[in-house]
């Protein structure tokens, strides 16, 4: 099962940049341990939003080709809280983009409203310097995974 923190994308440019939105829902049981009496979205998790919004552009960017993973939370300012009730877009943008990986900048607001400013850096783990193997499958973007995209690329309102 993979863990999936946006709902759908609301604009893509392949190779440049996506939105995305995620609706925040009082049945999300995660909600309430951070403090039980005052739900809140962890911040962890609006990276991690941010993180599958711009992993997601990246690899279309190779066709999906590569195994791209999230190697460096670069700078992450978060400006206000976000409840349950509320819609975080997610806008990533791709500042450079090679065979070893890519960095992007991204906001995240509700409702107009500056929640987040962050940078994230991605790699290509396969064209890594350090000689490393991996697997031979792409472990990243799974044909499950694959599957849910094209639910995205069909069903959704913009096409991917």
């Amino acid at each position: 099962m993979r863990w999936i923190w946006i709902d759908k994308f609301t604009q893509f440019t392949p190779r440049q940049s996506a939105t995305a939105i995620k609706n925040v829902s009082l049945a999300e049981e995660h909600l309430h341990d951070l403090h039980p009496a005052y739900p809140i979205v962890p911040h962890s998790l609006i990276i991690e939003g941010m993180a599958q919004t711009a992993g997601i552009l990246v690899g279309e960017a190779r066709n999906f080709e590569e195994k791209v993973i999230l190697a460096k939370v670069g700078r992450a300012t978060f400006h206000r809280l976000v409840r349950p009730g509320q819609t975080l877009t997610y806008h990533a943008k791709i500042d450079q983009l090679s065979e070893q990986g890519a960095s992007i900048t991204g906001t995240v607001t509700v409702d107009s409203q500056a929640v987040a400013e962050i940078e994230l850096m991605f790699s290509h783990i396969d064209q890594n310097l350090a000689g490393l193997k991996f697997p031979e499958h792409n472990f990243v973007f799974t044909d499950q995974f694959m599957n849910l995209l094209n639910t995205y690329r069909t069903g959704g309102d913009v096409a991917i």
